[in-house]
């Protein structure tokens, strides 16, 4: 093995020593509808691992990220997943932001898959063990602008959810009318008529003059929680909402690494922290987010609307977090229903996923505890020709620009 000196540094390539040897081979990724992108990593062995890099609506940008990994990383050991992390993550991140994290994340989680399969263990086991059997989840109603709420939480309930979650409004001014809430309770109401909990995501929609009428106004429904009710960023004001309401309020799609989400663990403003695996660095930097808010005794509930690699990384953090609450599955989502794939579209074990009374078993095979159809990825990847899910954009009625 050379020195780090005798490497090629002018490509930034230097690598610790590993007491095993099975190297970087190859890193693809795939561009798969409805908008996720999936990334394969091959060892020099030929084991396989896969990985999620998804960002809605970013996918080239990515990519892009893609070209310096290839560069940078083939050839390194597979087995030092924290060097390669560490590496990406100190050299590219405060040049890349979100968009190096969602890169990493497909990386690393795929590094792991093949650290598993290569012992024969799934990947909970190497981050300290199982301590639940069974994974409790939550689906979608509603959609983007939320109707038919009622009947959708009937269906998620045959399909055995016992929680799901819906947009908390279609869209508001800085400033708008205490009657455009109404509707909002009126949905919480008619859904835990059914029998079934409810989160609401605020989606950074709601401004703080009305998200704490509209957490007032939703304090004698008990919604399981409220998601994102401001901004990241808005910590001080944050902390002053979560004065206000007895309601558990949920964070953290939008915050990607233990520094971004420290402050809101520090001023004790949020109650469950979601970090999305497919944007905050992966397997690594999520299981440390976790630790991190166990200490704060704040729970942990994945933010997972996307494919199926990002759920079943998500469930291994689950597994083995002993502060896990509940984990976003995306099957038969709004995102997902005018695609013909879905959640379980890409794996062959398809089981897996099955919901049964709120729970997903525990993942059991070696990795990440599924099985890819590569050969379908392949054919969606290159049936798809390039095209890029986009974010929608939404206006309102003077023409600004409103959050989606």
């Amino acid at each position: 093995m050379p020195s780090p000196l005798e490497t090629d540094e002018r490509k930034g390539l230097p690598a610790i020593s590993s007491s095993t040897s099975d190297k970087i081979k190859s890193i693809e990724t795939f561009r798969v509808p409805p908008r996720w992108l999936m990334v394969r990593v091959e060892t020099e062995k030929g084991i396989v691992g896969w990985g999620e890099a998804t960002l809605e609506g970013h996918a080239e940008a990515v990519e892009g990220a893609y070209e310096d990994f290839r560069e940078r990383f083939i050839g390194w050991e597979a087995a030092n997943i924290e060097d390669i992390y560490q590496s990406a993550y100190r050299h590219r991140f405060y040049r890349g932001g979100e968009v190096l994290m969602s890169a990493i994340a497909g990386l690393d989680i795929a590094l792991w898959d093949i650290k598993g399969k290569t012992l024969g263990v799934p990947v909970w086991q190497l981050l300290g063990g199982k301590v639940r059997d069974r994974v409790a989840v939550y689906g979608w109603i509603g959609g983007d602008r939320p109707s038919d709420v009622l009947e959708q939480a009937k269906v998620r309930k045959q399909q055995g959810f016992t929680a799901v979650k819906m947009n908390a409004v279609e869209s508001l001014g800085w400033l708008a009318s205490p009657d455009d809430l109404k509707a909002t309770v009126e949905r919480v109401r008619d859904v835990r008529s059914v029998g079934i909990d409810v989160g609401l995501d605020f989606h950074g929609r709601v401004h703080k003059t009305m998200a704490k009428q509209l957490a007032r106004a939703l304090e004698p429904y008990s919604p399981l929680f409220i998601e994102e009710p401001l901004l990241p960023g808005h910590t001080d004001e944050l902390q002053k909402l979560y004065q206000q309401t007895t309601i558990p309020i949920a964070l953290g799609e939008r915050l990607f690494t233990r520094q971004m989400v420290r402050p809101y663990l520090e001023t004790g403003s949020i109650d469950i922290i979601q970090p999305d695996i497919s944007h905050s660095g992966g397997i690594s930097e999520t299981h440390r987010i976790a630790t991190m808010a166990e200490t704060y005794d704040v729970g942990v509930a994945p933010h997972c609307p996307l494919g199926p690699v990002a759920f079943a990384a998500s469930m291994q953090i689950a597994i083995c977090t002993p502060n896990f609450l509940i984990c976003e599955m995306s099957w038969k989502m709004h995102y997902n229903l005018n695609s013909e794939y879905d959640l379980f579209s890409y794996i062959k074990n398809k089981e897996a996923f099955d919901v049964n009374n709120g729970f997903v078993e525990a993942l059991t095979l070696p990795g990440l505890g599924i099985e890819i159809d590569e050969a379908l990825v392949r054919k969606a990847a290159s049936e798809l020709n390039g095209f890029s899910w986009r974010n929608p954009v939404w206006r309102g009625p003077d023409g600004g620009i409103r959050e989606w």
